[in-house]
């Protein structure tokens, strides 16, 4: 613990600033990994439901999905509930895209938080290097042109350690951002297709 805090302490406001941006990744990306989950699943649960929707079976299709913890579950649950209310053509379909939005906005969101973390970590970064480099130049100047290791040692180091630092925080949070977007992608096609699938099996009774 002794040498990370001296680790930040070399690297100025710059290293403690891409700390706290570390912290704010990390947790955002553990939120992000709860909520994203189990957005894929409950496949066989929605052809199961399908199936007993075609045979008639309304009760049992809705209930299916009822306990489904993916957006294409609770969209298809929704879907089901209203035609069995007698809800149907461009009403109905408006309103399954408006909660088809919904979900994908939800599903979305931090994701930008995430993608400009993974932004501006490395610039942040090279603005530490350009600091540690003129206070490099600084010191040199003081020196008089008598220049030696010990003296540029301090500002190369934190030059380096802020590079370092904007890339380790920037390339896991660059990562998890990209997986999550296809992630969230699965999951809208599979609402689309969910619904898709329930509008022509209803049509086709």
């Amino acid at each position: 613990m002794t040498a990370v805090w001296e680790m930040v302490s070399t690297g100025g406001p710059v290293i403690m600033v891409l700390a706290l941006m570390s912290v704010c990744s990390l947790t955002l990306i553990g939120v992000k990994l709860t909520q994203l989950w189990a957005v894929r699943s409950g496949e066989d649960s929605r052809s199961q439901a399908l199936e007993h929707w075609q045979q008639g079976d309304r009760h049992a299709a809705i209930a299916a999905v009822t306990d489904g913890r993916s957006p294409a579950d609770r969209v298809m649950g929704y879907a089901m509930q209203a035609l069995s209310d007698g809800l149907s053509g461009p009403r109905l379909e408006g309103e399954l895209m408006r909660r088809g939005n919904e979900e994908v906005s939800q599903m979305n969101s931090l994701i930008r938080l995430l993608e400009l973390i993974a932004m501006v970590s490395p610039l942040l970064g090279l603005l530490g290097t350009v600091l540690g480099m003129i206070q490099s130049f600084q010191e040199l100047e003081l020196a008089q042109g008598a220049a030696n290791a010990s003296v540029l040692a301090g500002g190369i180091w934190q030059a380096l350690l802020t590079t370092a630092a904007g890339l380790l925080v920037a390339i896991p949070a660059a990562i998890a951002a990209g997986l999550f977007a296809a992630r969230i992608d699965g999951a809208a096609q599979l609402i689309e297709g969910a619904v898709g699938r329930l509008l022509l099996v209803n049509e086709s009774r």
